[in-house]
């Protein structure tokens, strides 16, 4: 179980949840929680995908960065404490 200060935590919540917001489609914010494995997915995913499939699967990974981004910032600072730093919850 990690202790982050309130700010250390407000600050990482603010960063993952504008990162997956705006660039969701390429993983930022996984590798800003520190999930490099589900990161390196998604950015694999949507350059790789993105190129084979004419940007339908970095379409697809743009909306789930999204909607992880707005979970992100809807969550109380407990709760995103609670999931994503120490349960380690790498998606959704």
């Amino acid at each position: 179980m990690t202790k982050l200060s309130d700010s250390e935590l407000s600050n990482r919540k603010l960063a993952a949840g504008l990162t997956g917001i705006f660039l969701g489609a390429f993983g930022v914010h996984k590798f800003v929680l520190g999930y490099t494995r589900p990161g390196v997915i998604m950015l694999v995913g949507s350059v790789v995908g993105g190129v084979v499939t004419c940007g339908v699967a970095s379409f697809a990974l743009g909306v789930i960065g999204l909607i992880e981004g707005i979970i992100y910032l809807t969550k109380t600072p407990e709760e995103f404490q609670e999931m994503y730093i120490d349960a380690q919850r790498e998606w959704f």
